[in-house]
C-alpha cells in the first residue's frame, strides 16, 4: 500500500507524463535545450551547492540595500507599510505575535541568497549581479546580529560556515505517519459527546489604526506620555572621560544610524533629527524637526536624554515610547548601547 508521500509523487509523475503525452499527441512544444534548462537551474542548496563565484561586504550591501530594497523593507529591514520585516524578531516565535525574520525564523542562509537572487527587487527580479546579492545577504546578516563586523565579506568560500539562529528549529514533516492516515472509516457526525473551546486564534491586527495620510491621534496613552525605563535596559552614567576605544566603536556602530541621523559640523535634519550633543539635552528640542506627538509631549513633560533614558530608548524604541516615529528596532547588546552613547556624548565636545 502506498503511503501518502509516495502516492503524491506517483500522482505527480502520472500528471507530468500525461501532459507530455497530450502535448506530443497534438504536436505541441519541444524538448528544452541545455541552455534553457541551465537558465532555470539557479537554485542554491543549504550546503552552498549552486552558488556562483562572487563576494560582497556588509558595507557594500548597505549601499545596495538602501538604493534598491529600502523603499519596501525600510533602511533597517523594519518593513514599510505592509511589506515584509527582514530584521529583528528574536525570541518572539513563542509569543502571541511572532515576528518571522531572517534572524528569528529562517533556517538556512541559502534561502536568503536564493530568494534575493531569484525574485528581488520587486518588479525587477534577477537584475542584481551575483556580487550585489552576496553584499545584500551580508548586510542582512549584519542587521540581524548574525555577524558583528561591518567589514565582514560573504563569499562562496565561507557561505556554508555561516548559520542562521533558528536552523535547529526546523525538522522533517512526519505527519504522514500519524494514525489519522491509517483510519479506514472517517467519522462525519456526532463524533464527540461534548465540544469544548480550549483556545482562540490570536488577534492578527492587520488593519492600520489610521490612514497613511491622516494625522496622528490627538490622544495618546499614559505609557507614551510618561515613558518608563525601569523595565528596560538601564545604562549607568559614564565616567568623566569616556574610553576612547568605546567612542571609536560607537562611531563605527553609528553607521546603522546615518540613514536617518547626522552629527557634527554642518549636520542637518533628515528622516530623524540631528543628534549632535543629544546626551543631556531635553527631549524633542532640535530646531526645525517635526517630532511625533509622544516625543513632543515627553519633552514638554520634562524628559531629558540622559544615559538612562537614552539607553532605554536605544534598546527598544517602540516599547520605551509607543507611537514614536523611530523605525529602528533597537540595539540588542549592552556593549553597543554603551558605545553609541559614548560616541554621541563625544559629539558635544
Amino acid at each position: 500500500m502506498l503511503k501518502f508521500p509516495d502516492l503524491f509523487f506517483v500522482l505527480a509523475a502520472a500528471l507530468c507524463l500525461g501532459q507530455a503525452a497530450w502535448a506530443e499527441s497534438f504536436d505541441l512544444g519541444r524538448e528544452a535545450t541545455p541552455e534553457e534548462v541551465a537558465a532555470w537551474d539557479i537554485d542554491v542548496r543549504p550546503d552552498g551547492r549552486g552558488l556562483p563565484v562572487g563576494s560582497g561586504s556588509v558595507t557594500d550591501g548597505e549601499e545596495v540595500f538602501i538604493e534598491k530594497c529600502a523603499v519596501c523593507h525600510g533602511d533597517f529591514g523594519e518593513g514599510v507599510g505592509r511589506w515584509p520585516v527582514l530584521a529583528g524578531g528574536q525570541d518572539t516565535l513563542a509569543g502571541e505575535r511572532p515576528v518571522k525574520t531572517i534572524g528569528s525564523y529562517w533556517p538556512y542562509l541559502s534561502t536568503v541568497w536564493d530568494y534575493v537572487h531569484r525574485a528581488m527587487p520587486f518588479g525587477d527580479a534577477q537584475s542584481l549581479s551575483d556580487d550585489e546579492v552576496y553584499a545584500i545577504t551580508a548586510y542582512l546578516l549584519y542587521m540581524n546580529d548574525v555577524v558583528d563586523d561591518e567589514d565582514f565579506v560573504l563569499s562562496k568560500d565561507n557561505f556554508a560556515d555561516t548559520r542562521l539562529p533558528n536552523e535547529g528549529g526546523f525538522f522533517m514533516d512526519d505527519r504522514h505517519k500519524s494514525p489519522i492516515f491509517a483510519r479506514t472509516e472517517v467519522c462525519m457526525t456526532d463524533c464527540k459527546e461534548t465540544v469544548e473551546i480550549t483556545m482562540r486564534a490570536r488577534v492578527l491586527d492587520v488593519t492600520p489604526d489610521q490612514a497613511a495620510d491622516e494625522p496622528a491621534d490627538e490622544t495618546m496613552d499614559q505609557e507614551a506620555a510618561n515613558p518608563k525605563s525601569t523595565t528596560l535596559a538601564v545604562v549607568p552614567e559614564p565616567a568623566a572621560s569616556a574610553d576612547p576605544g568605546l567612542v571609536t566603536m560607537g562611531e563605527k556602530l553609528f553607521r546603522k544610524c546615518k540613514a536617518c541621523h547626522q552629527v557634527g559640523d554642518g549636520a542637518k535634519n533628515r528622516v530623524g533629527p540631528v543628534l549632535t550633543g543629544i546626551v543631556g539635552r531635553p527631549v524633542g528640542t532640535v530646531e526645525g524637526f517635526r517630532y511625533s506627538k509622544p516625543m513632543a509631549q515627553a519633552g514638554e513633560g520634562g524628559l531629558i536624554w540622559d544615559h538612562k533614558s537614552l539607553g532605554a530608548f536605544l534598546a527598544d524604541p517602540k516599547s520605551y515610547m509607543p507611537k514614536t516615529k523611530m523605525s529602528f528596532s533597537g540595539l540588542r547588546k549592552q556593549e553597543e548601547i554603551d558605545a553609541i552613547l559614548a560616541y554621541l556624548a563625544s559629539t558635544a565636545e
